[in-house]
């Protein structure tokens, strides 16, 4: 057992101890120091003996180590296989995340389906009743918030009856965090949670959720320009919403009121966004609606909140949201709430 411990104790021995012993022996031979020569001889030969322990010892532990060299190698093969298939199969949120440039959401097998024909890809439905609750309360309570201080997020330019239902729709899509709430400005609080469905930064739809034309949704739509950031108050109607009814019995918080005055000859339709109890100063009715009166180059309009009861008085019948007004096209829902 000592000889095999002084055998592995000379094999740790390295090819650099052996420069220094050769070094000495040549200089004391310059010296003409026999006796320095011969020691360093005597140790230079115990280094080639050590040379040759730590060879076989080598090979030895070679021979001893290739199976287990062997599994390591297989090991090593079955990680890489492993995370290869982890970077193909990788989850879509992941690779949204940026790690991995995605195809827009809107694009991919699911989301191209339009089982209701009605021009919106099933994944820009809010398909959960939380979601389609959620998303009423914020649209309501945002549009509402217009008529007690408009916030500076709301373009000025675009502010109209339709100008409204589009701010408060894309704001209600938003994720509602701290700087969500500082851009806003003041008076504004979460009247819900937020969707869960989507934002409007990652939706499949991006920032153009208004289509503009008729048909089923195709995957060439988005890229046909048949959906847009914008949209009137006739392009809300006609292909962004769906007619409920001419009873206000039938109308949700979240509806549209259309009218059309046809002798109104730039802008004939008008929207206004139903409330039905107000938020704020709900004096125990139901009926509440609030809108903008529209803008002028002399008169930029304003956001006017009353009830339907006051609006059955209105001084032109042709505003009066009642049945028997022609005028008066009757409630809407949007077609992601339904």
């Amino acid at each position: 057992m000592r000889d095999k411990k002084r055998e592995a104790v000379i094999a740790l021995a390295g090819t650099k101890d052996n420069i220094p012993h050769a070094t000495s022996r040549i200089e004391g031979r310059a010296r003409g120091d026999y006796k320095a020569s011969a020691e360093t001889d005597r140790e230079s030969g115990v280094s080639r003996r050590a040379a040759g322990f730590k060879t076989a010892n080598n090979k030895r532990f070679l021979r001893l180590m290739r199976p287990q060299m062997h599994i390591t190698y297989c090991l090593l093969l079955v990680v890489a296989c492993a995370l290869s298939a982890c970077q193909r199969h990788e989850p879509a949120r992941v690779r949204a995340e940026g790690k991995t440039p995605a195809a827009p959401p809107a694009l991919e097998a699911a989301g191209r389906e339009d089982s209701d024909a009605d021009g919106l890809p099933d994944r820009a439905e809010l398909r959960s009743f939380n979601d389609r609750e959620n998303f009423r309360r914020w649209f309501t309570a945002l549009a509402e918030q217009q008529f007690y201080r408009v916030s500076g997020e709301w373009n000025a330019a675009q502010r109209d009856c339709a100008g409204l239902v589009r701010f408060a729709w894309r704001e209600s899509l938003r994720r509602h965090d701290r700087a969500w709430f500082q851009r806003m400005g003041e008076g504004y609080d979460a009247p819900a949670p937020d969707v869960r469905a989507y934002t409007l930064e990652r939706g499949p739809l991006g920032e153009k959720i208004f289509r503009t034309d008729f048909g089923g949704f195709q995957e060439t739509d988005l890229s046909a320009g048949k959906f847009s950031e914008f949209a009137d108050a006739r392009t809300l109607k006609d292909f962004n919403a769906e007619f409920i009814s001419r009873d206000r019995r039938e109308a949700r918080a979240g509806d549209l009121l259309f009218f059309h005055q046809p002798w109104v000859q730039k802008y004939p339709y008008h929207v206004m966004i139903y409330l039905g109890a107000a938020r704020v100063d709900s004096e125990g009715a139901s009926d509440w609606v609030v809108y903008h009166t529209g803008a002028s180059p002399e008169d930029p309009g304003e956001v006017r909140k009353l009830r339907l009861a006051t609006l059955d008085r209105h001084p032109d019948p042709r505003w009066r949201p009642i049945e028997r007004n022609r005028n008066f096209l009757g409630f809407y829902r949007l077609k992601i709430l339904q």
